[in-house]
């Protein structure tokens, strides 16, 4: 018997299936130990020792390998063929060396395949090896300097900028990113510029679209025409010329396919195609390759087999015909910086099968990404497309003005016809013009005329495929932890995305600009790069692992010492002068940019709170302004200083938008004294304060609304906005609002329905909203619940959360069940037993006292 490992239970299952029954096939869910987060973990000090620790579930499964492995001759380690997966092979294998006796007599050996198929799982089998202990090197030294930099860079933030959650090796890097491009954006300033388009007609009378490339016997440069004057000389110069066409160049041109997906180019096309995110990207390419529909989703490399190279050219002969086949096939090398290439590129296990052909045990996110990897490995062996690319110069007689048209004609359309990669920034281009016959010594005529105002505009900000790409490029981290990082920003509220694209938060700003003043080295693009080299050369075999450790605390430890003396009041006006252009624009009167509006004297810094950074005068307590970091941002009042509406009606009091620490607001009146408070009301997300006006402001402030009466028991309904948003409230119970305007137009009979779907979901739903059938290994049913904390399936007395990314209405049974099983694997409290009543203590009998007999005389 032998005991093969894996890492997920829908992988043994597979390769069970193949193995047969001399095999038992057991998962380790993952990794098996972690250090845990706790001082110590990694000691500097003690040549860098690392203390693991597993959880209980860990050391369940351990005990399942264990149990299986007493019984075996052969023990095969069969996780994915990656650092990660070298890495629990490791820790598999010396968790089973620390049970005394169980190696003993058992041979240990490592396979490595990049599809779960019966051939490769077969062929794997056959080419054992060992543990590659320079990969695990390469684990173990990421592993450290990772926990190395979070667990002694985190408390420093946490010391000195008070509300900061956390800092990370590439964590911070990917941040600075993001701050980097916000800040390119807003010091950025529009320069003005003009084109000038002129419709044409040739002798045949057919139109045609030229531009303006020479003015007064000069070359137009794109800012020669800079106002409108200069916009209307041209124009005027082109009315006034008659023009000949002077040249006419048509060249061919050919594009060929991109290679077939690493893991970041997957991650970049599944969000400009799909609109997945990293993190749903790769699980659903989990599932697609544990299903064994493509190959290992983990990689650098962009060739692919040469048996699915020629399957490839099999499928495109017969699905498109022979002009689609490229005389010879395609071979692909990677451009990205410190990529790896011993695996092969994502693509399908087989290439005959076709996306329309997926079983229904594919939900629509497999079958969608699915498609997109074969269209894309398919086309890649496609043949190139050709096009016929045209540039005509129309001049006027005396040559002093002319004109360029430009265009494009595709002759063959080859991998076009399938698939074509998306692009995140797409901008206009004059080649795709398609022209008609034209030539040389023709003579034209002028149809129309078009002067047309341009602005320069910044670099967009990321996208989530824009952000990959870049951090490819820059050699940032590894393809395998972009869905991670990125993930980890968004939680740490860090950043936000808005419209799929990346802006940083208030608090990702302060911690980006923290460290580059006092950890610069290490947010620096070169040194992550640097640093991923070093860990890339341990896992050849070049460098010893410990010293890339001690290379890099030799000079990390002396800065986070550096940093103990700090004061926060030094950090914080380090950063109001290094954020100054953010957090204290220029005023338009030319007042100073920190003066205290409430105030005459007072100077605005930043303060800190557990709630994190805000704007605050340096006269507090005895001036009590304060606002947001960034109060120019669409919510808050354009100015410093309170706006005013206008006069209440019924006190005669001014009512103002103001803006306060926790975002903009409106009061009535000014306070007497400073234990007054005066009637506020909080100006909800969506209502943008700059467009409330006097109306608006007396709705607000006659906050909370009384709807009516409820039919039921005739307790008043009202409707308010509060901490978290609007709401509507009955007798104890609250149901959120939507809209902010709801609270003003909520109609009694909606209120009533809004505060029984509470209840409904407050109490626990009464039945399924959802039958899914039954569950393939008991026959008992599989229910969809709608639940306080959202909507989750039902197993028996297994309940399993249904995640964000899956919605209740389209679940299928294969994920439910696939969402209960790994309940069931993580562990379910054990239910309280009721305790038994204590029985009654019979009362202990006094034993008599025994006299004892006197001794005779």
């Amino acid at each position: 018997m032998k005991t093969v490992v894996v890492e997920s239970p829908a992988k043994a299952k597979t390769i069970n299936s193949y193995l047969g029954k001399d095999y038992t096939v057991l998962a380790s869910f993952g990794h098996v130990r972690d250090l845990p987060s706790k001082n110590g973990s990694v000691d500097p000090d003690n040549d860098f020792a690392m203390i693991w620790e597993a959880d209980s579930d860990a050391k369940k499964r351990i005990k399942a390998i264990a149990d299986a492995t007493k019984s075996s001759d052969e023990l095969i380690l069969a996780t994915d063929p990656d650092r990660e997966g070298e890495a629990i092979s490791w820790h598999v294998l010396e968790l089973l060396k620390m049970k005394r006796g169980l190696m003993k007599n058992i041979s240990v050996k490592r396979v490595v395949f990049n599809e779960i198929t019966k051939t490769a799982i077969l062929t794997a089998m056959k080419n054992p090896r060992d543990i590659d202990i320079p990969l695990v090197d390469a684990y173990l030294a990421r592993r450290a300097l990772d926990y190395l930099v979070g667990f002694n860079l985190s408390p420093v933030l946490w010391r000195k900028l008070p509300g900061s959650r956390s800092a990370g090796r590439v964590q911070s890097v990917s941040l600075r990113l993001i701050c980097d491009r916000e800040l390119e954006i807003e010091q950025f300033r529009p320069e003005e510029y003009w084109t000038v388009d002129v419709s044409l007609l040739n002798e045949s009378n057919a139109k045609f679209s030229a531009r303006l490339s020479r003015l007064e016997g000069k070359k137009l440069q794109k800012f020669t025409l800079t106002t409108a004057s200069d916009a209307h000389r041209a124009e005027q110069a082109v009315q006034d010329s008659r023009f000949t066409i002077t040249a006419v160049d048509s060249k061919p041109a050919r594009r060929s396919p991109s290679p077939p997906f690493t893991t970041s180019t997957l991650q970049q096309e599944a969000a400009r195609k799909l609109g997945f995110d990293a993190q749903r990207t790769m699980r659903c390419a989990q599932k697609l390759y544990e299903a064994g529909l493509i190959t290992y989703m983990r990689t650098d490399g962009v060739s692919i087999a040469l048996e699915a190279v020629a399957g490839c050219r099999s499928i495109i002969a017969s699905e498109y015909g022979d002009r689609y086949v490229p005389v010879k096939s395609r071979g692909y090398k990677t451009k990205a910086k410190n990529a790896q290439e011993a695996h092969e590129a994502i693509r399908p296990t087989r290439p005959d099968r076709l996306p329309k052909t997926l079983s229904a045990q594919q939900d629509e996110d497999q079958r969608r990404l699915y498609q997109l990897v074969w269209q894309r490995t398919i086309a890649s062996q496609m043949a190139d497309a050709a096009f016929e690319r045209t540039t005509v110069d129309i001049s006027s007689a005396d040559n002093q003005t002319g004109l360029r048209a430009s265009g494009s004609v595709q002759i063959f359309d080859g991998f076009l016809r399938l698939y074509q990669e998306g692009r995140d920034d797409v901008e206009a281009n004059d080649k795709d013009n398609r022209l008609p016959k034209l030539g040389q010594g023709e003579s034209v005529n002028q149809d129309k005329i078009v002067t047309k105002q341009h602005f320069t505009e910044p670099l967009p900000r990321f996208t989530e495929a824009s952000l990959v790409k870049k951090m490819e490029e820059l050699g940032i981290g590894r393809p395998s932890t972009y869905a991670s990082i990125l993930t980890v920003l968004r939680d740490r509220n860090y950043v936000i995305m808005d419209k799929k694209r990346f802006i940083p938060e208030d608090k990702g700003r302060l911690v980006t600009a923290f460290l580059e003043n006092y950890f610069a080295r290490y947010v620096e693009y070169d040194f992550t790069a640097d640093m991923e080299e070093l860990l890339d050369r341990v896992s050849n075999g070049e460098i010893p692992w410990k010293t890339v450790l001690a290379d890099f605390w030799r000079e990390f430890y002396p800065a986070i010492e550096g940093t103990k003396e700090l004061r926060v009041s030094d950090v914080l006006e380090c950063l109001n002068q290094v954020l100054a252009p953010f957090i204290f624009p220029e005023r338009e009167d030319g007042s100073p940019a920190r003066a205290c509006p409430k105030c005459d004297d007072g100077t605005l810094s930043l303060k800190t709170s557990r709630y994190g950074a805000f704007i605050g005068c340096s006269h507090y307590p005895d001036c009590s302004y304060t606002r947001k970091m960034n109060h120019d941002n669409g919510n808050g009042p354009q100015d410093d200083g309170p706006r005013v509406l206008g006069i209440d009606p019924e006190t005669s009091m001014e009512i103002t938008v103001r803006s306060g620490r926790f975002g903009p607001y409106v009061q009535l009146g000014e306070p007497a004294d400073k234990k007054e408070k005066p009637k506020r009301a909080s100006i909800p997300k969506g209502m943008a304060a700059d467009a409330v006006d006097l109306a608006k402001g007396l709705q607000l402030l006659s906050l909370p609304r009384v709807v009516g009466d409820h039919p039921e028991d005739g307790k008043v309904i009202k409707t308010a906005i509060g901490r978290y948003g609007p709401y509507v409230a009955h007798n104890g119970l609250y149901a959120s609002l939507k809209d902010a305007e709801d609270v003003f137009t909520l109609g009694l009979n909606r209120a009533v329905d809004l505060l029984a779907e509470a209840k409904k979901k407050k109490g626990g739903a009464a039945g399924p909203i959802r039958e899914l059938g039954p569950h393939p290994d008991d026959n008992e049913p599989v229910n969809v619940y709608e639940g306080r904390y959202g909507p989750y399936v039902k197993h028996k007395r297994t309940n399993a959360t249904i995640p964000k990314d899956k919605h209740p209405e389209t679940i299928t049974l294969a994920e439910a069940v696939e969402l209960i099983t790994a309940r069931l694997a993580k562990g379910q409290k054990k239910p309280i037993q009721k305790k038994k009543p204590a029985q009654k203590k019979k009362p202990v009998q006094k034993k008599k006292p025994v006299r004892k007999k006197k001794p005779k005389a």
